[in-house]
């Protein structure tokens, strides 16, 4: 077969089986011809948590996490932070390409025209508790948005697929807008298509009595860059989660409903709330050295520190540094900067932190610069959610259209009772199983 290929050899039959390499990976299903008898239905590979599976292939978002690379259809993620908006990175990562001036303007134009809501799904807002998460609200809401538009089944039709991208890329900061307004008890501010994506949203968000308002040009861009660095993350759990439900053949607004209820999890979308309690506990620098005595002691863990890919700086949080500065010129100085900045210096030259490869990751300072501009923590995996709808319908796209992919049916190993026949209600005696098998695990 060449030297692309693996060698394996089975120890139980002493057979060999030539396995090809193809982009530094091998297929899954060429372990089904290892088999120690006729009885064998052949080798699995068992990965939970899919750490070291690939389970596609996408053109999206690349990351050397041992280096601390991240970039969008090519572009490093720094570049695109400092010269381009989130609508172009939005198109870029749609669409495959950045957009020329026409086509541009051709975009901003057609996410313009999909930014209201129905009257309808005001109501079905207005029917959650006040007192509903945000990110509850965004799920349930987007999920109903498959009713209003019927015609979104057709995921196989291209023309389908596109108008449903950019109704959702419009839509999502509007339903999070009348979210957080909801839980205010406060009325709905329409969209204002004279201001851009960012401006538009603090709009929604925050005014009151203003004839017109004008977002601040710092906080304005500020939430520009970071949407843009939240826009896509490679195969993440959310992402895995769209493409899970996608393979089904569901619905747009399925998909993204379920990628935004596995985003809303503390170990994913809410991990830079976990990092503003923590900085919250700790309250100053003097306490920093306590904090760092219980993490080596394993008796707490350092939020946003480390991260599954990345054995590197995340470049991301790099980039949110820098604009927490910029922000706080506006806003007044967080004090939480103060406490995380040097939580980080110390970190960054212990042994115990640089031997494990724990550098602070996005969600280290994002959560600080949201809190600055005036949001709440339940709002935070709303932001994210916002962000992520471009690469989640860049990633149900790829799903879609790939002649290799099928309806996801992972396999498992079964470690439940061998067969046994089946006992009448009336002939089982109590204590005949022990009280954690009646139970189970629920």
């Amino acid at each position: 077969m060449g030297k692309d290929s693996l060698t394996i050899t089975d120890n139980r039959t002493g057979r060999q089986y030539e396995v090809a390499i193809t982009d530094g990976a091998i297929k899954a299903v060429d372990l089904l011809q290892i088999r120690s008898g006729e009885d064998d239905t052949g080798l699995a590979s068992y990965d939970p948590a899919l750490q070291n599976t690939a389970s596609c292939r996408s053109k999206v978002t690349f990351i050397d996490g041992d280096k601390g690379i991240l970039e969008y259809r090519g572009y490093p993620i720094e570049e695109l932070a400092e010269r381009s908006s989130y609508l172009e990175v939005a198109y870029l990562i749609v669409k495959g390409e950045l957009p020329t001036t026409t086509h541009f303007s051709m975009w901003q134009h057609n996410i313009k025209m999909h930014t209201m809501l129905h009257e309808n799904v005001k109501r079905f807002i207005d029917g959650f508790r006040y007192d509903a998460h945000p990110m509850g609200i965004l799920i349930g809401t987007v999920g109903a948005l498959s009713t209003f538009y019927p015609e979104a089944k057709h995921v196989e039709d291209l023309e389908s697929r596109r108008t449903q991208t950019r109704r959702l890329i419009a839509k999502m900061p509007t339903i999070a807008a009348y979210a957080y307004r909801h839980s205010l008890g406060l009325h709905y501010v329409r969209p204002d298509n004279e201001l851009s994506y960012t401006g538009n949203f603090l709009s929604m968000l925050f005014r009151m009595t203003e004839a017109k308002y004008r977002p601040d040009p710092v906080l304005e861009h500020a939430l520009d860059v970071l949407f843009i660095l939240h826009a896509d993350h490679e195969q993440n759990c959310s992402s895995t989660a769209a493409r899970v439900v996608g393979s089904s053949q569901a619905d747009p607004y399925s998909v993204v409903a379920a990628a935004a209820a596995a985003l809303g999890g503390p170990l994913h979308g809410g991990a830079n709330e976990a990092v503003i309690r923590m900085l919250r506990e700790i309250g100053s620098v003097s306490k920093i050295p306590e904090l760092i005595k219980q993490v080596k002691a394993g008796e707490r863990r350092l939020m946003g520190f480390g991260h599954r890919v990345y054995k590197n700086y995340d470049p991301r949080a790099r980039i949110i540094k820098r604009i927490a500065e910029q922000v706080f010129e506006v806003t007044g100085r967080n004090p939480l900067i103060d406490v995380a900045v040097e939580l980080e210096r110390i970190a960054l030259e212990d042994e115990y932190f640089i031997k494990r490869k724990l550098y602070p990751n996005v969600d280290f300072y994002s959560g600080i610069i949201y809190e600055a501009m005036g949001f709440p923590v339940e709002m935070f995996p709303v932001l994210f959610a916002i962000a992520r709808t471009s690469g989640w319908m860049a990633q149900w796209a790829e799903l879609v259209t790939d002649p290799e992919q099928k309806i996801m049916r992972p396999k498992q190993i079964y470690t439940g009772h061998p067969r046994r026949n089946y006992i009448p209600l009336d002939e089982r005696r109590d204590g005949g199983a022990l009280e954690t098998e009646v139970r189970g695990p629920l």
